[in-house]
């Protein structure tokens, strides 16, 4: 398997960007297999499911990312459980976190987001953790759409755990507006559920139609990552893309 290109910024002013895309349970699982498997892949930005939302989840989620050697951009409880980890090569221009509306007896769903910078390239980045409930979750498929077109950002990039397999409606409406990173450039594997025995994708990295995905999959034979560490971590499998992004107008 050829090795997926790592983090730079071009002579152009564009920047290769290293993007995961990670259901981290609520770190309810081993933390130390987490870390090594996200310090293995050398993300630039880690897109977040299942953060920690309760008792110090701030304290929780500091601690992962200082373990990988990254600090916690945004997200979290305030974005009812996606967040966003970058490492001191992004320049952050702004964040927000979004609640999205709430259907009585479903749980809350929310969108962490970002602008950030690498060198002259400029990168909205949007976390998600899309609904169980079909109707629910087109819905929230198209308020991905308009958030990240609301960033105002030629470039983006979303990512996270669709409860969806590509066949199904809300993946397809995705995959109409967005590149699907792995269908564009598959690299590694395709199924990230579960670790024990991977039948399925249901989670996956977006990005805008500008974007050169370089490659995209599961990273179950990058160095460092170990199939020990990948079933320990968490309940999902991770999703690594490297991207070029062009540099800004």
């Amino acid at each position: 398997m050829e090795s997926l290109p790592h983090s730079r910024t071009e002579l152009d002013g564009s920047a290769v960007v290293r993007v995961l895309s990670y259901n981290i349970r609520s770190m309810r699982d081993d933390i130390d297999a987490l870390a090594g498997v996200i310090t293995a892949c050398a993300p630039d930005l880690v897109l977040v499911q299942e953060a920690p939302r309760f008792f110090r989840w701030r304290k929780k989620l500091a601690h992962l990312a200082h373990a990988c050697d990254l600090v916690v951009l945004t997200g979290g409880a305030t974005a009812a459980g996606p967040a966003i980890l970058c490492n001191l090569r992004a320049t952050v221009e702004r964040t927000r976190d979004v609640l999205l509306p709430l259907t009585p007896g479903l749980h809350r769903r929310g969108f962490a987001t970002a602008v950030v910078r690498f060198g002259g390239a400029r990168l909205g980045v949007l976390s998600c953790h899309l609904s169980l409930q079909k109707d629910e979750r087109h819905d929230q498929g198209g308020m991905l759409l308009d958030h990240l077109a609301d960033l105002g950002v030629e470039h983006a990039v979303a990512g996270g755990d669709l409860n969806e397999r590509p066949g199904g409606r809300t993946f397809r409406r995705l995959a109409e507006d967005l590149q699907d990173c792995w269908a564009t450039a598959p690299w590694g594997g395709e199924y990230t559920s579960t670790p024990a025995d991977p039948r399925q994708r249901i989670d996956a990295i977006f990005a805008t139609k500008g974007i050169e995905v370089l490659g995209c999959g599961v990273p179950g034979h990058l160095p460092g990552v170990t199939e020990a560490d990948l079933r320990a971590a968490t309940d999902h499998l991770p999703v690594l893309a490297a991207l070029r992004i062009p540099a800004d107008g």
